[in-house]
């Protein structure tokens, strides 16, 4: 996870490891009902985030160019590429789990204004979408869902 790409090496996800028994408890009040249940079984939940203050990281992570410049007052660009490479950051995070052989459960259904209070009270950090992480009872676990065929997903022009 931490070698895959982002754009301009941006690095935008931050992630809390939620497993404490006081920490579950502060999640668990912004779930969706449908989700309190596998989230309270589920050993730890990642909150994946992302840092609207990301590019205050740049001279580090892209040296070679002025980035910083590049987003530095430019608010949709800040949101749009924070919220993106985050995404695609808490994407990599699942890989790995898996790649671990863990299984990991990724849900939206939470109240954000909650989870950022709770957990990035006075940051730019916003939370995204949670991921259960664990072993999985194989006798509760859903089957693979079908997926869309590639001539349904994509096109070669």
């Amino acid at each position: 996870m931490k070698w895959a790409p982002t754009s301009a090496n941006s690095c935008p996800a931050r992630i809390v490891f939620v497993r404490g028994a006081a920490a579950k408890e502060k999640l668990l009040m912004a779930m969706a009902p449908g989700n309190v249940d596998k989230t309270r079984a589920a050993p730890v939940t990642a909150i994946v985030a992302y840092d609207l203050e990301f590019y205050e990281q740049l001279p580090r992570l892209f040296p070679h160019a002025d980035a910083r410049s590049w987003f530095a007052g430019n608010q949709p660009l800040i949101a749009t590429t924070a919220f993106r490479n985050g995404t695609l950051q808490g994407g990599y995070l699942i890989l790995a789990a898996r790649a671990l052989g863990l299984d990991a459960g990724p849900m939206s259904g939470f109240d954000n204004e909650k989870v950022d209070e709770a957990f990035f009270a006075g940051t730019q950090i916003k939370s995204n979408f949670l991921v259960n992480l664990g072993y999985g009872d194989a006798g509760k676990l859903y089957p693979r869902n079908p997926r869309l065929t590639f001539a349904e997903a994509a096109q070669i022009l």
